[in-house]
């Protein structure tokens, strides 16, 4: 008997019956997937019983939007599809903001919804609905899985459009009777591959741009978020290190060229820096680098860069000539395309020095009147204490526009903030997925008083994991960057945006469980930066700041980026 028991043991090794579930848990494991941010609920109840003993690490949000924000921040830091999992009906409208952000901001992210079981979908059965259908704006793709046998190729395929091409957001749908059905399926499952494209390099456009850079007297090197979607820091900088064009950023584009190097002039656009919003409109060249001529980088189109030819690089070809005629484009590996382009340039010194002596005129200054705390000058000092270990996860408003224009950045992934839909809310649960993607990095939220209570609940998960995240909220009784509009555009008709009504934000901390403190005075901010940056575990820095302060420069809604108002 002993042959006939070791044949059925080997038989075993080849093929076994797996639920829809068990498919699921293996196909992440498969794409190596270590960390799931998720909430259960009846519909996903299959793949919770099948996480028990896997080598997944899934972290129990309080709020399904949580999770998909932390599995955006997640994505962003390591470049590998963030995953984020819900259950049927409001667990999976819950997350719809999450992928819309995710879509916005082109992060790869894989979102898992459970759906009710295949007899009962469309009888508006309890929390059925047509996730399927509300997703499709704002996903890549999607898949309804019908056949439990699907899931490893499904599952397979999904990763791949997530992080090919231009990422973004993917999402499964799967009816619970598909989780949970067994089916016999071999030992070892193989998955379709596809081999990546490879785009070529296109040698006219090339040399018709270095021909351009070469006859430009007045270059501007314009680039944006691209640069890290495609992992191009290196190849970036090293054009700029030979060719010394100076250069100016998107909100997305910022580290990409550390924030500090000589001849780096800051953001431009609606918040930018004079500096770099100046030497754009008077530029006879554009190089635009994996940015998309974004409204608020841009102000009024027909007057941005208005001498200027224009070479668009990216790795998108719809984007090139969408929104700006360009003289060339070049489409397929930023970092391949950067490194091929070797212009001789010309003689630009004059340029070099009227731009580095416009960044000197026009540097921000942190001498404000007064013994309050100022934020643009707190956030300068807190980013140079943290060094170049710092991440900033950043929540929508004026405290964002500050972190922009006042942190230095060293790499595009130390600045997370939600650019294209402008979510608030994503400080808290990016700087989770953050810190667990790079435990070793200094991980602060940037928050505001209106932002911090769109997701406030995601302390509890803060709590329960330790998470050092350091919390940095900028309170000013307001909601701030809208006031600012109403002070400005809407004669002073400040209409629902006084937060009178506060709670005290240290004492939700540590009812939580968080160490907190707070800071009214601009004598205590050396210390108070200090203990945010040292202290072991969670602590939120609860900042006073004057509720009138704006956010300067500011370009005027419909003008142009010349037309800007300062203090």
């Amino acid at each position: 008997m002993q042959p006939a028991a070791q044949t059925s043991s080997d038989a075993s090794q080849h093929a076994a019956f797996k639920t829809g579930a068990q498919l699921v848990v293996e196909a992440l494991e498969r794409e190596g997937v270590t960390d799931v941010f998720g909430y259960p609920g009846g519909a996903i109840m299959p793949v919770y019983d099948a996480l028990t003993g896997s080598s997944l690490n899934h972290i129990l949000v309080r709020h399904e939007q949580g999770a998909a924000l932390a599995a955006d921040a997640w994505a962003r830091i390591t470049g590998r599809p963030g995953v984020c999992m819900a259950t049927s009906g409001p667990g999976a409208t819950n997350l719809v903001t999450g992928l819309a952000n995710a879509f916005m901001d082109c992060v790869p992210m894989v979102a898992i919804t459970g759906q009710v079981a295949s007899p009962l979908m469309g009888t508006d059965a309890f929390q059925e609905i047509d996730t399927f259908g509300i997703t499709l704006p704002v996903v890549k793709h999607s898949w309804l899985v019908r056949d439990a046998a699907d899931i490893p190729h499904i599952f397979a395929e999904a990763f791949r459009v997530a992080a090919s091409g231009r990422p973004g957001p993917v999402l499964i749908d799967l009816p619970k009777d598909v989780t949970q059905a067994s089916i016999h399926t071999p030992g070892v499952i193989a998955c379709r591959t596809e081999t990546p494209a490879v785009f070529p390099l296109d040698a006219q456009g090339l040399a018709r741009a270095g021909q351009l850079i070469t006859a430009a007297r007045r270059p501007v090197l314009y680039f944006g978020g691209g640069i890290a979607l495609s992992r191009a820091e290196d190849a970036l900088r090293r054009f700029f290190q030979r060719t010394r064009i100076p250069a100016v950023a998107t909100l997305k584009g910022l580290g990409a060229i550390p924030t500090d190097w000589p001849g780096f002039l800051g953001m431009l656009g609606m918040h930018g820096t004079r500096a770099a919003n100046t030497a754009v409109n008077d530029s006879d060249l554009l190089i635009c680098v994996g940015a998309r001529f974004d409204d608020r980088a841009t102000g009024k189109l027909d007057t941005f860069a208005p001498g200027a030819r224009v070479i668009h690089i990216d790795g998108d070809a719809a984007e090139i000539s969408k929104l700006r005629a360009v003289e060339v484009g070049l489409a397929g590996d930023i970092g391949a395309i950067l490194d091929a382009l070797h212009p001789i340039m010309g003689d630009i010194s004059a340029w070099q020095k009227t731009c580095a002596d416009n960044a000197v005129r026009w540097a921000f200054r942190y001498d404000a009147p007064g013994s309050g705390v100022y934020a643009p000058g707190l956030l300068n000092a807190m980013a140079k204490a943290a060094g170049d270990n710092l991440i900033v996860t950043c929540d929508v408003g004026q405290h964002q526009m500050w972190v922009a224009q006042h942190c230095r950045f060293t790499r595009p992934q130390a600045h997370l903030t939600s650019a294209g839909l402008g979510t608030m809310g994503f400080g808290i649960p990016a700087g989770i997925g953050a810190a667990l993607a790079e435990p070793d990095a200094t991980v602060v939220t940037v928050s505001g008083d209106g932002s911090i209570m769109m997701n406030i609940q995601e302390l509890a998960t803060i709590r329960r994991y330790r998470i050092p995240l350091k919390i940095l909220l900028l309170d000013n009784s307001q909601l701030g960057m809208v006031r600012q509009w109403q002070e400005l555009f809407y004669q002073e008709n400040f209409s629902e945006v006084d937060l009178y009504d506060n709670p005290d934000f240290a004492e939700i901390a540590r009812a939580f469980g968080i160490e907190a403190f707070t800071l009214e005075h601009r004598a205590g901010e050396a210390e108070a930066i200090e203990r945010l940056l040292t202290t072991r575990g969670p602590v939120l820095c609860h900042v006073r700041i004057d509720p009138r302060e704006n956010v300067w420069p500011l370009v005027p809604p419909g003008k142009s980026n010349s037309e800007m108002m300062e203090a």
